[in-house]
């Protein structure tokens, strides 16, 4: 968010004023489109998705927190080998594929996975987690880590010193909780919630793997029906006006649970935890069953997909690489240039139409990519065939649905340039692309390959609006991926499930290690 105005450059106006009339194009314009073509309301079909999203996504976001609120404390109570490197890896479900961990999920948990072959085996039920199940249960594996690194992020703002005190005057873990950590938790918790049940009720490729049925349908998945198989504009349009009202909602609610825990500040330290010993059992028991639980899936996964692809390769599989490959790196680079001309704009900005401004950008995280992308076809088909413009219109929504998390990183970093380095530069006369090229870029670099990579890895394991229009020639790797498990060739799946998980972190890893090569930080 801008922290104050300064001199706002004609290049950086145009530039993110260009951007910011994009976004609202694209979020606004399809519902105009599809929105003429009106239609008779909503059905008892369309409020059960309602109901359905909405039951799914707080069961989710509540299991979320049950979870990882204890496993997150262990991690900050204990001190063991490996600890940092759970804590790093925290960060992957976020760059994982959706239908990748779809597939592992379905190899522990599905009919034919590892758990329902040892139930049969001692005289149990076959395991299914289609429908309520599935869902939930993949979007607390995706979303476990996301909270816990939030809180973790919260627990080390607490002052080393309020737990040495709190060793001093003799606290147990009943006190620290209640004295110490609850106030945190009330200041970070009810955030994070929130944005785990934004995540869920925009999620797609988990309700079309592992729900889709009448009482397992999202509103997500409901547009995509009507625009899939009876083409209703006016009913896309009419539950995407639903979804968008659904997600302002609960950002509102988001923005207005987050306060501060009023600790102060302290010296730095990495908290130091005297109440710990006495609950060493509990801890361990929680690190290693959270742990398990995230790490099983991948590990099938990689054994699998090791498996598949040492034997028969699938026809068609490389050629979706590099169609995924293209898509990937056009949209990485589209999305971070726009973010960056969107971020130099509010950070350019006085602090009041800066937030404006920032939140408009962030309108995205709200918005359909399926009515975006028909929008786009519609608007495309009195001018030329829009199924020869799949690519680019599925790398156009990636970068725009890469958009606000691109914008959360930089906006911070531009930020800090200003803060520190503004008033030297404005006394040295640098101005316009002189100052971009010798103060800011440079100094940013790191957080434009983190963003890059980011934006890529996103698109590269993205499973939407190719969904709608692709010709057979030009399907991605998540696309040819989701076809193979469609025929249950399961074997071959893997092994484009291990592909796809490779290309993407490799992606990420590459761009974001480019962008921190030479620098200080």
């Amino acid at each position: 968010m801008a922290g104050g105005a300064v001199a706002l450059s004609p290049v950086t106006a145009i530039a993110g004023g260009a951007v910011l009339l994009a976004v609202l194009a694209l979020v606004l314009g399809p519902l105009a489109v599809l929105g003429a073509n009106t239609g008779a309301g909503l059905g008892p079909a369309d409020w059960a998705a309602i109901r359905f999203t909405l039951v799914q996504s707080a069961l989710s976001a509540g299991l979320s927190a049950l979870i990882a609120v204890p496993f997150a404390r262990a991690l900050m109570r204990r001190r063991f080998a490996g600890r940092q490197a759970i804590v790093a890896l925290l960060g992957a479900p976020f760059l994982l594929p959706v239908i990748v961990a779809v597939l592992g999920l379905l190899a522990v948990w599905g009919r034919s996975g590892a758990l329902s072959e040892l139930s049969q085996v001692i005289g149990g039920p076959m395991l299914s987690i289609y429908g309520l199940t599935g869902v939930v249960l993949a979007h607390v594996f995706f979303n476990v880590p996301l909270v816990a690194r939030l809180l973790i992020q919260g627990w080390q703002q607490i002052p080393e010193e309020r737990f040495r005190l709190a060793a001093q005057l003799g606290m147990g873990p009943g006190a620290v909780f209640r004295w110490l950590e609850w106030p945190m938790l009330r200041a970070v918790l009810p955030g994070a919630v929130l944005l785990v049940f934004l995540l869920c009720m925009t999620s797609f490729a988990v309700a079309l793997a592992l729900g889709g049925g009448p009482r397992a349908t999202t509103v997500e998945l409901a547009i995509y029906q009507a625009l899939r198989f009876d083409f209703d504009l006016g009913k896309a349009a009419l539950l995407a006006l639903v979804q968008f009202g659904l997600c302002a909602v609960v950002a509102a609610l988001a923005l207005l649970t987050g306060r501060p825990a009023g600790f102060g500040r302290g010296v730095g330290r990495p908290p130091r935890r005297w109440d710990a010993p006495k609950r060493r059992l509990w801890d361990v028991a929680v690190i290693v069953t959270v742990v398990l639980f995230l790490g099983t899936p991948m590990i099938f996964v990689i054994l699998r997909g090791l498996a598949a692809l040492s034997g028969d390769v699938p026809s068609g599989l490389w050629q979706a690489a590099f169609v995924s490959l293209r898509v990937a790196l056009l949209s990485a680079l589209a999305a971070t240039l726009a973010a960056l001309a969107l971020a130099a704009l509010i950070s350019a900005l006085p602090r009041g139409r800066g937030a404006v401004v920032e939140g408009a950008g962030l309108l995205m995280l709200s918005a359909s990519p399926f009515v975006v992308g028909t929008g786009l076809f519609i608007v495309l088909r009195p001018i030329t065939d829009p199924f020869d413009w799949a690519l680019v219109v599925t790398g156009t929504i990636n970068a725009a649905m890469s958009l606000p998390f691109a914008l959360r990183v930089l906006v911070p970093a531009l930020g800090r340039v200003r803060d520190d380095y503004g008033r030297l530069a404005d006394n040295l006369g640098l101005t316009g692309m002189a100052r971009l090229r010798l103060v800011t870029l440079p100094l940013i670099r790191p957080a434009l390959g983190f963003a890059a990579g980011l934006a890529a890895a996103l698109s590269m394991g993205d499973l939407g609006v190719i969904t709608l229009f692709a010709p057979p020639e030009t399907a991605t790797l998540p696309l040819y991926m989701y076809q193979l498990m469609g025929a249950y060739r399961m074997d071959q799946a893997a092994g484009a499930a291990l592909l796809l998980l490779v290309l993407s972190l490799a992606l990420f890893w590459i761009i974001d290690r480019g962008g921190r090569l030479g620098h200080p930080a």
